[in-house]
């Protein structure tokens, strides 16, 4: 739907006519106004190179417009499109855009060196709670919670039991997919092993191997439900060893709830993996907020105990560091972990931020900020 906002004519490449063309006349599916859009053209991954072609012989940018709702996987026939195509990954909606956040303080401004004026205003846990199991995708904004979930339960079933195996063969039962999905939701935020995911599958999939849920988790990466949050590796003032493995997150905090089968009630009551929510909720929001600014977002562990939750890289080269915290009344521990973490860095942060849930916005005396994520903006 966006990409149709943008373009002047469009082609379904899962409409049976379609499908036709790309086997006998493969380039009349180029031939429109342009922009044009391709849709679903991981169904007819061969016009990939046909559009680079299209590409190489005019002068003129924004040819062409690929979406899909799953990627194909790399082969040695279809050119990377180095210098002619650029990738744009979509997310589920953050807070700021769908109207949850104040927009008091600005990521882009951090990195400009601003500094926010106090803000008191603050959610109440249940409000964060209610965020947490809200759906980011739009057409759910305004469903009744039980009726969104109902929906998000069908959308996880129907990548088990079918998306996936358009793009692999699938040797287990979807029951062991909707499994493995399980079990990342309720591993978020940490660096789960594939070890520890296969030891949660054995009673549906007996004896299956860490490989192989490797190769699942890959598959769901594909589809756009799994989202990875690898690890940033900086120069260390310590002699520390740093830990480089992935953390793995749901593409909406609202499906690893549903994937849990906890409602907002529920939840309320768990503050522990409303803490794992929350946290997976910032990593796709920073996700989403950096984007302008063409930025990533890793986590950092070292060898003597040192975490940052979340760190935002840029391409040049700065960064900031962000703990998180879903109540605003640890702060001070927060502020704390995060200034002996970044002690271990050799290049100093643009900010050090305390992000949280119910907590107000502060400059503290050292410099760290804190503020909601109920605050934060592009």
């Amino acid at each position: 739907m966006t990409a149709l906002n943008i373009c002047n004519s469009y082609v379904f490449l899962d409409d049976p006519a379609a499908r036709d063309l790309v086997s006998i006349a493969p380039d009349q599916l180029l031939l429109g106004a342009r922009p044009r859009l391709l849709d679903e053209w991981q169904l007819a991954p061969e016009l990939w190179n046909r559009v680079r072609r299209h590409v190489d012989f005019s002068r003129d940018p924004g040819q062409f417009v690929l979406t899909g709702s799953a990627v194909p996987s790399v082969d040695a026939t279809r050119h990377t499109g180095a210098g002619r195509f650029l990738r744009v990954r979509q997310h589920t909606l953050s807070w700021w855009e769908r109207g949850a956040s104040s927009g008091t303080v600005s990521l882009a401004g951090l990195f400009a060196g601003e500094r926010p004026a106090p803000f008191h205003e603050q959610l109440p846990y249940s409000a964060v709670v209610q965020e947490l199991v809200r759906p980011g995708f739009p057409a759910m904004l305004e469903l009744e919670e039980s009726r969104a979930h109902a929906n998000l339960r069908g959308y996880l079933e129907e990548v088990s039991r079918a998306d996936i195996g358009l793009l692999a063969d699938v040797r287990h039962s979807p029951a062991a997919i909707l499994q493995l999905v399980r079990a990342l939701a309720r591993s978020l935020a940490t660096e789960v092993t594939l070890s520890a995911l296969a030891a949660d599958l054995q009673r549906i999939a007996p004896g299956i191997h860490s490989r192989t849920v490797g190769t699942y988790v890959e598959l769901l990466e594909r589809l756009f439900v799994v989202d990875r949050q690898g690890a940033w590796t900086p120069s260390l003032r310590s002699r520390a060893r740093l830990r480089t493995s992935d953390k793995l997150h749901l593409a909406d905090p609202s499906l690893a709830a549903v994937a849990m089968g906890v409602d907002s009630a529920g939840l309320a009551r768990d503050p522990e993996t409303v803490g794992l929510l929350f946290e997976s909720a910032v990593f796709h929001d920073l996700s989403v907020l950096a984007a302008p600014l063409e930025g990533s977002v890793r986590h950092y562990r070292d060898s003597n105990g040192h975490e940052i939750d979340a760190v935002v890289v840029l391409p040049d080269g700065r960064w900031g560091a962000v703990e998180v915290k879903v109540g605003g009344g640890q702060l001070p521990r927060g502020a704390a972990s995060l200034a002996s973490a970044v002690e271990q860095i050799e290049t100093k942060p643009e900010f050090r931020l305390v992000l949280t849930g119910t907590g107000g916005t502060y400059v503290l005396d050292d410099g760290t900020i804190s503020c909601s994520l109920a605050h934060l903006r592009p």
